[in-house]
């Protein structure tokens, strides 16, 4: 068995994935719906209509919730090769791990405090 059959059922399941997300796309853009008005063409971002909003400032909160949500993001992102080895890395492991978490806890206190997790 040489290296390059080793691969082949790879190679088969990207080009399938390929094929099939072009067809897909293809079929929406034939067969979906056309409807083209005024009310979808009007730029809409983060919940606001653009109109006359130019000059005008984002509340805070939204880049709180941004912040908080990236923080725990991050975390789990950390936490589960940790998880998964966790017997092999001891101690050692245990207490890194812990050290992170109350560093994280500590932020949250902190974001709690401040009210960044009160939406009005």
């Amino acid at each position: 068995m040489t290296i390059a059959s080793g691969y082949l059922p790879i190679l088969i399941m990207i080009v399938l994935g390929v094929i099939l997300a072009g067809a897909f796309s293809c079929i929406g853009l034939f067969l979906g719906p056309k409807l083209r008005g005024e009310a979808k063409m009007t730029p809409f971002e983060s919940g606001f209509l653009r109109d006359g909003m130019e000059g005008q400032r984002y509340d805070v909160k939204f880049y709180m919730t941004a912040l908080v949500f990236l923080i725990f993001d991050v975390e789990v992102v950390f936490l589960y090769p940790w998880a998964v080895q966790v017997r092999e890395l001891g101690w050692f492991g245990f207490v890194a791990a812990s050290v992170f978490l109350g560093i994280l806890v500590l932020g949250l206190a902190y974001d709690w405090k401040k009210g960044a997790l009160e939406w009005e």
